[in-house]
């Protein structure tokens, strides 16, 4: 009887065991476009939430930017969603107003107690009207990058303003830089196939020079044509025409084809995100042969390395381990988190981590001890704005294909007509 009774409450401890052991044994499944950088990091972080939650994995599938939209936006609106979602604010944004199912994350960042260094500008990035749609993960921090042994060939240092610029541009396009032999060099990689491709290449050299606001303040007012925006904007026009600092096909260049000028090594100047550090430190890819700084400073204002936003963690409503994949998002904010973020991607919010392991230049945004300019995210603030944004994009894009005779009477005559839409926009949105 006795040896019956130990059967019975072993069978039973085994059983509850195998249900606690199926209970804990969960997958949470996170899409983000980090590629193999980003894939290591949701690794290494897997492995150190593991370590709280035993049974309980990381699977990270990076997808290239615009299949990320397509397929977070479609999986959300079937209920075939994901865990998590990572990714630029801006691209968050994109998928809260196409799906409005993301969770409203306030109170989980409220239930975080070790979170004293988010910034006042980190909380308003992260927040989309009323409702905080991402938590702040990593900075994004974007400087302006030269190739150091193309600076030493042609006898400059690295360009402070843009008349430094636009100089040792046309050397990396005309002194045959790499040495070759070939007509193969440009000074610049840019970008301009769509929108955000274009009008991101303004923003950077608008805030990068101490300037707010790129096409409209936070009222709504367009700016374009205030004569120092004007100037920037003339500057860069010119850049990808009569210049000639680019590739002849930039006009069709989007984030892929931008980045092939640059690992390809084509190009002798170009923006330097803090994700990108660690691949081109590899001997694959640029070999550490860049130096980092910040935009070039027009008309002698301050210049400055640009916070283009931020990358944030989001939670779906229609999460399939929705209750796991919540305390996996506040986890990103710890230390081993963020410690994972910086070794493998290059960002992080955090202030008290350990940057010995870092080359120079990773060391560079990580110190951030130079002059930053944080972008002003309108469209979190105004929901006509990528409308807007969209019309101007096809404006300038027509420009580049035919350019005007005078480019200060075509920003006149832009921003009259961008005027008259974003009053017919701002109407028909309320």
């Amino acid at each position: 009887m006795r040896l019956r009774k130990t059967f019975k409450t072993l069978v039973a401890a085994a059983a509850t065991a195998l249900f606690m052991g199926q209970t804990h044994a969960q997958e949470i499944v996170v899409w983000h476009d980090l590629g193999e950088n980003g894939i290591k990091w949701f690794q290494a972080m897997g492995a150190e939430f593991a370590k709280q939650r035993p049974g309980v994995t990381v699977k990270s599938v990076s997808y290239p930017t615009d299949q990320w939209f397509g397929r977070s936006i479609s999986a959300l609106n079937t209920d075939t969603a994901p865990d998590l979602i990572y990714n630029n604010y801006e691209r968050v944004i994109r998928v809260s107003d196409q799906t409005n199912k993301l969770m409203d994350l306030r109170p989980v960042l409220a239930s975080v107690s070790d979170k004293a260094f988010l910034t006042d500008d980190d909380l308003r990035v992260a927040t989309q009207g009323q409702k905080m749609i991402i938590l702040p993960i990593q900075r994004v921090q974007m400087g302006f990058g030269v190739r150091k042994s193309w600076l030493d060939k042609v006898g400059e240092k690295f360009p402070t303003t843009w008349t430094d610029v636009q100089r040792v541009a046309v050397k990396f396009r005309d002194s045959d830089p790499d040495g070759d032999g070939k007509a193969n060099t440009f000074g610049m990689a840019l970008q301009a196939a769509k929108p955000r491709d274009l009008v991101h290449m303004i923003d950077l050299f608008t805030f990068g020079s101490g300037l707010r606001h790129t096409l409209v303040d936070p009222s709504g007012k367009v700016v374009i044509d205030e004569p120092a925006r004007a100037r920037v904007l003339e500057e860069v026009l010119k850049t990808f025409t009569e210049y000639r600092y680019v590739a002849p096909d930039t006009i069709n260049h989007s984030f892929g084809e931008m980045y092939q000028v640059i690992e390809g090594q084509r190009a002798g100047m170009f923006r330097v995100g803090d994700w990108n550090v660690k691949k081109w430190d590899g001997a694959a890819v640029l070999n550490g042969d860049f130096l980092v700084g910040p935009w070039p400073a027009f008309e002698g204002r301050k210049n400055s390395v640009v916070i283009g936003g931020m990358r944030g963690v989001a939670v779906p409503e229609n999460s399939p381990n929705k209750a796991i994949a919540v305390e996996f998002a506040k986890f990103m904010l710890s230390k081993p988190a963020q410690q994972a973020s910086l070794d493998n991607v290059g960002s992080a919010v955090r202030k008290d981590l350990d940057l010995s392991a870092l080359s120079e230049r990773q060391r560079y945004f990580a110190l951030a001890n130079h002059s930053l300019s944080a972008y002003d995210f309108p469209e979190s603030i105004h929901p006509w704005y990528p409308e807007l944004e969209a019309a101007y994009h096809r404006k300038l894009l027509s420009a580049l294909a035919k350019p005007p005779a005078n480019w200060k009477a075509f920003i006149t005559e832009t921003a009259g007509e961008m005027r008259e839409l974003q009053a017919k926009l701002a109407v028909a949105k309320k």
